[in-house]
């Protein structure tokens, strides 16, 4: 088999790359949050977005805080965010649509690889309407180590059947594209959320993608 006949994946990363739900997550933290005497600053949320709900709330009330205790205020901050979701809805970034459709259409493998539980992605995925595109998902429940560990795109590539060479990832964040590079993978950085990444492609939206961008970092 030649390798360009090999499968092929791209992973996405959820939130900064196929939707933008940043003041859903601020607004459910905060609420959670101020049930439990906690006033959450907007500062403190941004240098803390996108990592495992077990280290926000560490870093909020300490290394000792119990399991018990992240798993019932975390339950609750994802319950409310569903809501949100559900109520308001969500659309997807500039140039995902396309994307996601023209990925499927060229036989690539998609997967969703994100450190959200795995209830918040089947939300985002039925509110886009992007079931059918993904053929896996790896979600906070696969893994014990968050980004910039590789484990949740090793996951996904291997829930694929795809090596990791034959893997591209979307990423908005550093330990994202870390991450990634980690895993021995490609990486597209879109700058949702950063003003820079070190990833192998960086674009400001996705819909500023050449037809054939993919194709092109995969095979460089």
């Amino acid at each position: 088999m030649r390798l360009s006949q090999h499968p092929r994946a791209v992973l996405w990363d959820v939130d900064g790359t196929l939707i933008d739900s940043a003041n859903y997550h601020w607004l459910t933290w905060r609420e959670v949050l101020s049930r439990e005497g906690y006033d959450l600053t907007p500062n403190q949320f941004k240098a803390s977005f996108g990592q495992r709900n077990d280290e926000i709330l560490r870093s909020y009330f300490g290394p000792d805080l119990p399991a018990t205790e992240i798993e019932r205020i975390g339950a609750a901050k994802e319950g409310l965010y569903r809501e949100l979701i559900r109520a308001r809805g969500i659309k997807p970034l500039p140039g995902v649509r396309r994307w996601v459709e023209k990925l499927k259409a060229d036989r690539w493998r998609q997967a969703i690889a994100s450190s959200a539980p795995l209830l918040n992605v089947d939300a985002i995925l039925e509110a886009l309407g992007f079931e059918k595109y993904f053929e896996a998902i790896a979600s906070a429940e696969d893994v014990e180590r968050g980004k910039p560990d590789p484990q949740i795109f090793l996951v996904a590539a291997s829930k694929l059947d795809v090596p990791t060479t034959r893997c591209i990832v979307v990423e908005d964040a550093p330990a994202g594209v870390e991450a990634a590079r980690r895993a021995s993978m490609c990486s597209i950085g879109v700058l949702t959320s950063q003003s820079a990444l070190e990833a192998d492609l960086t674009v400001r939206t996705l819909a500023e993608l050449a037809d054939d961008a993919f194709d092109q970092l995969l095979e460089s």
